[in-house]
């Protein structure tokens, strides 16, 4: 049950290799155009649909042109440690 491969076999194997290698690269310059243009316009979609959602938000915002609004409060949790030290003044000498 053991086979030994012949040359002609390695020869049609390194052949049909090739011709799956040419046949995706040619197939890939005919389709590749189609599918960049179709990721593209799937893209813009998505572009789109964010600014549209980012215009509406903006737009259902009730504060006047030039006013500063503010969304979130920071938390004031923070408190300095006083036993850091002494601060000291200096002067600069020429």
């Amino acid at each position: 049950m053991l086979q030994t491969a012949s040359f002609m076999g390695f020869l049609r194997t390194i052949l049909i290799i090739l011709l799956i290698y040419y046949g995706v690269k040619i197939l890939s310059r005919i389709f590749a155009p189609y599918l960049l243009r179709y990721m593209s316009k799937k893209m813009q979609e998505r572009f789109g649909q964010q600014f549209n959602q980012q215009e509406q938000k903006t737009k259902g915002a009730s504060h006047k042109e030039g006013e500063t609004v503010i969304d979130k409060v920071p938390q004031s949790d923070t408190s300095s440690n006083k036993n850091v030290g002494e601060y000291i003044d200096y002067e600069e000498i020429d």
